[in-house]
């Protein structure tokens, strides 16, 4: 899958899985921060999204440091799905 279609499909799957009803896909820009100013996410988010990466792409992320350094922004995540996605 190219890097585009992935940051598409990853912002719908963050839509889908965090019930984020009045956003549109094209509302989330790739560098933008998912938390805080950005997107506005808080820690139950942070926990949706590990499970989403877990479920959707065979990534587990057991330490929360380790979490913080990849939740930060679609381009943070696309890249760390690419180098270690097991689905």
């Amino acid at each position: 899958m190219e890097t585009a279609q992935l940051k598409q499909q990853l912002k719908e799957q963050i839509i889908k899985f965090l019930n984020l009803t009045t956003v549109k896909p094209e509302d989330i820009k790739d560098d933008e921060p998912l938390f805080g100013e950005g997107l506005g996410l808080d820690s139950i988010d942070s926990i949706e999204l590990i499970v989403l990466l877990s479920r959707e792409y065979g990534i587990n992320i057991q330490d929360p440091k380790e979490g913080r350094k990849i939740l930060v922004d679609i381009n943070t995540m696309v890249d760390y799905i690419e180098k270690n996605r097991t689905k």
